[in-house]
């Protein structure tokens, strides 16, 4: 049977007994008045009646002493005494009453007579015995039926307060009589919806749960049915769609455990909590990693607590913003360096579930750095003064030597001189840069302006961008703190910034010199409309010895040293760039 079927007919029902209810309490209520008014009304009048016949009574006494009798309202009298005694014969509700009615009449019949006495015995009625006991005998009568009736209106209004409790008894007999029959009706229409409800809600709970092998009731309600075969197919859908999709995403995950396993570096995956959760082999031979491990944070991993404060940055949306230390790890007795970088796991505005980490070992590439540098230290220091001397001696045949300008053993000369110049800045910066890489090099720091730092470096290289027809630019923030620095080593990164922008942008250029706060910082930066930098070069521009564009510059250490002196410092520098629209190279220096 369809639902709206069950609920029509459930709640017609339920209103037929409360209709019935209703008339019948509105019939018993209207019959009980009718009955008390009609009996109300017939005792009144039997009461009235008495009344007036006992008024006629003492006026016909009156008549009978007055001196000159007045037949004729003493006969009208004896008419309404009749009348009235006819209406209360007709008002008798009972034979009782009526007898008492007949008796008054008996009564008046005996006492009638002395009405029309002669007048010469008229006058001694009332000291007659016969007379008195007559009227006294139809006065009695009266007072009978009256209070016969009296009592009756008594009895009626007793009556009528037990029909009213009786009524009320009865109206609330089929008050209660329709909220037991409404609780049941609605208990049973509650009992058969709720049923087959409480279990489809069950076993969307174990769908929910992934579970889909579920029971489902079929009710007779037609249009639960409906909803529960289209539930059941549902489910079935889901069913096979979970078999299917938990295939393809078993051959997705053996994909990725192959590429997670085939990649050359080591690979930690931390959860949204920073608790580890996988590791690939290659990181498990490096760390010698366990399933013990997992659920662990990194600091008990790699036995660094600043790594746990850097994974909480990380996991709430922050970014490496320094370039982080080395890890050594001790793994059988050998010790490895590990440099690391950490990536969140993100996907659109969501937020970020996990962490990755990367590990490469660096052990070879960290020996052969510092061989390197200390070659290059030791090798720039050694041929600093045999190349100084070389110059010297080179200069003092110059000036002794007496070649026309225009001759080639003159040009050859001032060749050789350049190039010995060009050797000697060479050997100069390999020397620094070997110093601070090795640490060597000590910052005399100083409260400095940076407003007057970058308008002094605009005005050294003013003349130079003229020449070329490139505009430079100062925009600085107001209000810029000072900041504590090493001058001649900051002029140098920016002489080396603004020369390298000079060299790689066109004429009719422009080139801004920028300083703003930025956070507990001050951000410097040195922005062009020159070549760019391709895309992927931009991560080795501050390598040493790498160059990079056509218009090659010196040995390719300039922002190499740039990089050193800025972290030297505390700061961090980087590029941004846009082939064939410009650079951007910046540094911060903390305040």
């Amino acid at each position: 049977m369809r639902l709206r079927n069950q609920l029509f007919f459930s709640l017609s029902a339920l209103l037929t007994v409360a209709l019935i209810g209703l008339l019948l309490a509105i019939f018993s209520v209207l019959h009980l008045t009718k009955q008390q008014s009609d009996a109300m009304y017939r005792n009144l009048t039997m009461v009235e009646a008495t009344l007036s016949m006992g008024h006629e009574l003492s006026k016909q006494t009156t008549l009978l002493l007055s001196e000159v009798l007045d037949d004729e309202a003493l006969q009208e009298s004896d008419k309404r005494f009749h009348r009235l005694l006819a209406k209360a014969a007709e008002s008798a509700m009972n034979e009782n009453d009526r007898q008492a009615v007949t008796e008054v009449r008996r009564a008046y019949d005996r006492y009638r007579p002395h009405l029309y006495t002669p007048e010469m015995v008229r006058n001694q009625l009332f000291t007659h015995d016969q007379f008195t006991r007559s009227l006294a005998a139809v006065r009695d009568r009266l007072n009978n039926v009256q209070m016969r009736y009296v009592n009756a209106v008594e009895n009626t209004e007793r009556q009528t307060r037990e029909n009213a409790w009786m009524v009320t008894w009865l109206l609330g007999a089929i008050g209660l009589s329709i909220v037991l029959i409404g609780l049941v009706t609605a208990h049973s229409i509650a009992r058969r919806f709720a049923e087959p409800i409480e279990s489809l809600a069950d076993a969307a709970d174990n769908i929910g749960k992934g579970n889909f092998n579920v029971t489902l009731p079929l009710p007779s309600i037609h249009e639960l049915n409906a909803l529960i075969r289209r539930f059941g197919l549902m489910a079935e859908a889901l069913r096979e769609f979970k078999n299917s999709d938990i295939e393809a995403l078993q051959a997705e995950q053996q994909r990725l455990q192959a590429v997670l396993d085939s990649i050359d570096d080591g690979l930690l995956i931390f959860n949204p909590e920073g608790r580890l959760e996988h590791f690939n082999p290659v990181a498990q031979r490096q760390l010698d990693c366990k399933h013990s491990h997992l659920g662990e944070l990194p600091s008990h991993l790699l036995h660094q607590e600043a790594l746990d404060e850097q994974m909480q940055l990380i996991l709430r949306g922050a970014a490496m913003d320094t370039e982080a230390n080395d890890l050594s790890i001790n793994i059988d007795g050998e010790t490895r360096t590990l440099a690391f970088t950490m990536t969140p796991i993100t996907q659109g505005d969501d937020p970020v579930r996990g962490v990755v980490m990367v590990l490469r070992d660096v052990t070879e590439q960290r020996t052969f750095e510092r061989v390197r540098s200390e070659f290059v230290l030791r090798a720039s220091h050694e041929l600093r003064t045999p190349v100084t001397g070389m110059h010297m001696a080179f200069a003092l045949l110059q000036e002794s030597a007496d070649y026309p300008k225009d001759s080639r053993e003159a040009d050859l000369m001032r060749t050789v001189d350049e190039e010995m110049q060009r050797l000697l800045l060479l050997i100069n910066d390999l020397l620094n840069f070997s110093r601070y890489q090795n640490g060597l090099q000590q910052l005399e720091l100083a409260p400095e302006s940076i407003d007057e730092l970058l308008e002094q470096a605009l005005h050294r290289f003013i003349h130079s961008a003229a020449e070329k027809d490139i505009s430079l630019e100062c925009e600085l923030e107001a209000g810029l703190p000072r900041v504590a620095l090493d001058r001649l080593q900051i002029e140098r990164v920016l002489d080396n910034l603004i020369g390298n922008a000079l060299r790689h942008t066109h004429i009719g250029g422009t080139i801004r010199l920028q300083a703003a706060r930025n956070n507990e910082q001050v951000l410097l930066a040195i922005a062009d409309n020159g070549d760019g930098i391709p895309y992927g070069q931009q991560a080795r521009v501050f390598e040493p010895f790498v160059q990079i564009g056509k218009r090659k510059g010196g040995a390719g250490l300039g922002l190499a040293l740039c990089k050193e002196i800025v972290q030297l410092h505390g700061g961090r520098i980087g590029v941004q760039s846009q082939p064939g629209k410009g650079t951007r190279f910046y540094f911060s220096l903390p305040q």
